[in-house]
């Protein structure tokens, strides 16, 4: 019991300040740069671009609606709470903190404006990467590291089962 309180509160303060640094960038882009501004902070890496995006990642789906973003993410954000309390396994709460966080940043801003504040762009081998944000960070970082739990919990497994 007491190790569930600590990760419950430790996932907190995650999703508190990954929220609160998601927001505080986003509104100092916001207050800092025009839409489609561009800064180049490393020469053909990578800039800061304050763009718009109405769609999900990589402005897939723009046309569906924020209608349709909305009840998608309160969906997310149900799943993610009942795997979360159904888990005992911290690392993957900790993920799932941070997946959360970024699934409830992007929320804010479709909420607020109709659109999600994406800011941070890279050029990588010639090729423009989609424009993303801090919420964008938290949610592919804790799939991947939720991914990569998974696997390495699977070849502990399969290790046990040789032995």
């Amino acid at each position: 019991m007491k190790n569930k309180i600590i990760s419950i509160c430790v996932s907190l303060v995650i999703v508190f300040l990954t929220l609160g640094l998601d927001q505080w960038t986003k509104w100092a882009i916001t207050k800092t740069f025009a839409l489609h501004e561009r800064m180049e902070i490393i020469s053909h890496f990578f800039s800061l671009t304050y763009v718009q995006n109405t769609g999900a990642g990589f402005s897939l789906f723009e046309d569906f609606g924020i209608l349709f973003f909305a009840l998608l993410t309160i969906a997310a954000l149900v799943v993610i709470i009942y795997m979360f309390v159904r888990s005992s396994d911290v690392r993957a709460q900790l993920c799932l903190a941070l997946v959360f966080s970024g699934a409830l940043g992007n929320f804010i801003d479709r909420l607020r404006f109709g659109y999600v504040r994406d800011f941070l762009s890279f050029r990588i081998f010639g090729w423009d990467f989609p424009v993303f944000n801090i919420a964008d960070i938290c949610i592919t970082v804790g799939f991947g590291c939720l991914i990569a739990c998974m696997i390495y919990d699977e070849v502990q497994e399969r290790k046990r089962w040789r032995t």
